[in-house]
C-alpha cells in the first residue's frame, strides 16, 4: 500500500479528485494517510475531515522564523511515514531539507505545459494570465517530481487543453482543471503505486 500525503493552501479540487478516484476504486493501492495545509482555513481540510482523512495545520505563523516551521513540517509529515508526498495546490517553497529527505518522493501539479509558465512567479492565476497574454492556443497541466529547483523536476505525465477565444483567466483555469489536472493527477499517483507494487513484487521473489 502506497502511503500518501497531499499538501494543499486552498480549496482542495485536486484533493477532491484524488479522494473521488480512491473511493471508487480508481485508484488501487493507495492509502491517504494526511492531509495538510498552511492555511488553518482552507477548505481542503474540512474535504479531508469530511471523508475520515487525517487534517492538520502548519502555519509559518505559528513559528519565529521560516527554518523553524520548515522543520515543523519536515517533522509532521515523518510522523506519517509516508512514501509519497502530493503538492496539490501547496504555496509553499518546499524546504532544501525536505526535498533531500524525499528523493523523487514528492510531485507537484503545474497548471501549465512546462517548460511554458513555470518556474518562480507562475502560480494560480497567474499562469493562465501569462497564457493568454502570450497568445497561445494549447495550454494543460503537467505532474512533475520536486526537486531542488522551482518546476524543474522530471515530467510524469501532461495533458494538452485548447485555448479558446474570449477565455478569461478564470474560465482558463476552470476547463484545465477538469479536463486535466483532475485526470493526470490521479493517473500519476497510480503510476507511481504501481511501480512500487513491482519494484516489491520483484525484490520478493
Amino acid at each position: 500500500m502506497l502511503r500518501v500525503g497531499v499538501l494543499v493552501s486552498g480549496g482542495g479540487t485536486n484533493l477532491q479528485s484524488i479522494i473521488d478516484h480512491v473511493e471508487s476504486g480508481k485508484i488501487t493501492g493507495v492509502s491517504l494517510e494526511v492531509v495538510l495545509s498552511n492555511n488553518a482555513g482552507a477548505y481542503a481540510l474540512e474535504r479531508a475531515r469530511k471523508h475520515g482523512i487525517p487534517a492538520v495545520c502548519v502555519s509559518p505563523k505559528d513559528y519565529p522564523d521560516r527554518e523553524a516551521f520548515n522543520d515543523a513540517l519536515l517533522e509532521t509529515l515523518e510522523a506519517y511515514h509516508l512514501d509519497l508526498i502530493v503538492l496539490a495546490g501547496f504555496l509553499v517553497v518546499i524546504p532544501k531539507k525536505m526535498v533531500e529527505r524525499y528523493p523523487n518522493q514528492i510531485i507537484n501539479i503545474h497548471p501549465s505545459l512546462i517548460p511554458s509558465f513555470c518556474g518562480t512567479g507562475y502560480y494560480g492565476l497567474k499562469v493562465h494570465e501569462a497564457a493568454l497574454a502570450r497568445g497561445v492556443k494549447v495550454s494543460g497541466a503537467t505532474v512533475h517530481y520536486v526537486d531542488a529547483g522551482t518546476d524543474t523536476g522530471p515530467i510524469i505525465l501532461q495533458k494538452a487543453v485548447e485555448v479558446k477565444d474570449g477565455d478569461t483567466p478564470e474560465i482558463l483555469q476552470r476547463r484545465i482543471m477538469e479536463e486535466a489536472e483532475w485526470q493526470i493527477l490521479p493517473q500519476a499517483i497510480q503510476l507511481i503505486a504501481d511501480e512500487r507494487k513491482k519494484a516489491s513484487e520483484a525484490e520478493n521473489r
